[in-house]
């Protein structure tokens, strides 16, 4: 039986990745807004913990990245769900919202909807893109689907689920005054608000003929994979202009320690030319990093939609376990990986995935989308798909939760 609306509401809710703690802390600071008797209960990171998460174990044991590298952590993961399935059970949840992770937060939702808790699932899983069969399971799993992008609705739609667009929440959190502010001066408040930032441009910041920003990842195994391919491409960047210099703003200090482990293997003078930065203190400094940069050279993920919503030309790097590469290439029914093209349904943005990430490609690209030209046409292409997304993008996470709820029980 429903719990009365005026009964205090008790929550699970699970992020199975870094970007979706910044979605579960948006969604959660939503209803905090809406009511203040929500008790908590999940997985998730620093961002949700600020909003009263009560922590059943650490996100970093979700995060598991390809279809290869989950064979070998099933066991664990199966672990994690019983023991998360284990907690709902005593915390006696209302509710269960979970955040992207698909493989493993809809095996939880299929538990607890016959027990009568409501499921969402808050971020769909790319049925549009590859085994549209999966829609069976998600209505067997879900009462509702909040999907991020309008091009994922019609699938919901031809099998009669209730699903809402409710947009990105970046789309109402990306800063404005990052874009209303001129680069130069971005980049001066960058440098000397953080003093490892200050030390490193001590000595260059009146000669850097351009700053590229750096983003290969919020995994481990993105940021092994990726990252020394991005520093091939660095390493050859600096042969044709020594001025060039690079940021990687990271999302912890033990992201930084990885980050700064592979560069260090690396030469003396592409080592002296990145700066990798965690600020605890600004929690959009990577939003800040893209923003003073004159391009992004990042991995695909949510990141390509924030330098899309931050109004910087990028080049997009990526590369997977080559069987799971070869699985993925198979089953998937799209043609693009990075979100502005994806959106846009055709390039506006440069793709060099698994072969074609490498040195002479990635130093290729880079140089030529910093030719005016090409920076100016990919930024205009950027600014057209950002105004389409918004205006396609207008509801409320939170709202549309609780009105699907509502309908579902008291009407």
């Amino acid at each position: 039986m429903a719990k009365s609306p005026m009964s205090p509401l008790v929550i699970g809710i699970v992020a199975g990745e870094v970007s979706g703690d910044g979605l579960g802390a948006d969604f959660m600071q939503q209803m905090n807004n809406l009511r203040d008797d929500i008790v908590w209960v999940g997985v998730g990171g620093i961002k949700m913990a600020a909003q009263g998460l009560q922590t059943i174990f650490p996100l970093s044991r979700l995060a598991v990245m390809g279809l290869v590298e989950v064979l070998s952590q099933l066991p664990d993961l199966l672990k994690a769900r019983r023991e998360l399935l284990t907690a709902f059970s005593s915390a006696d949840i209302d509710w269960f919202i979970g955040i992207d992770a698909p493989d493993f937060n809809l095996r939880v939702a299929k538990k607890l909807k016959p027990q009568g808790v409501f499921c969402v699932q808050y971020v769909s899983p790319s049925i549009w893109a590859w085994r549209e069969s999966r829609i069976h399971g998600i209505k067997a799993a879900t009462n509702l689907v909040l999907c991020l992008f309008p091009f994922e609705l019609p699938v919901y739609e031809r099998y009669d689920h209730p699903a809402i667009c409710v947009g990105h929440p970046l789309l109402r959190t990306i800063n404005q005054e990052l874009l209303d502010t001129p680069t130069h001066q971005l980049r001066s408040e960058l440098v000397w608000d953080d003093g490892s930032l200050q030390q490193f441009f001590v000595e260059r910041f009146e000669t850097v003929s351009q700053l590229i920003c750096v983003m290969p990842g919020s995994r481990r195994g993105e940021i092994t994979a990726i990252l020394p391919l991005m520093l091939d491409g660095i390493q050859k960047l600096l042969l044709l202009d020594p001025k060039l210099c690079f940021i990687v703003p990271t999302v912890d200090q033990n992201h930084q320690y990885i980050v700064q482990e592979v560069i260090d293997k690396r030469s003396e003078q592409l080592r002296a030319a990145i700066a990798v930065v965690y600020d605890e203190s600004q929690p959009a400094f990577s939003q800040q990093a893209m923003a003073a940069s004159d391009v992004v050279m990042l991995a695909s993920g949510t990141a390509t939609l924030e330098a899309m919503l931050l109004e910087r030309p990028m080049v997009v790097i990526y590369q997977l376990n080559q069987l799971t590469y070869e699985i993925a290439k198979r089953l998937v029914k799209v043609s693009y990986v990075a979100l502005p093209n994806i959106l846009a349904g055709k390039a506006i943005v440069p793709e060099l995935i698994q072969e074609q990430a490498n040195g002479d490609s990635i130093c290729r690209t880079v140089i030529k989308l910093l030719q005016p030209r090409a920076y100016n046409e990919q930024l205009n292409a950027l600014i057209e798909n950002k105004k389409t997304l918004q205006q396609q993008s207008n509801h409320n996470p939170a709202n549309s939760v609780i009105e699907q709820w509502y309908a579902q029980n008291y009407r």
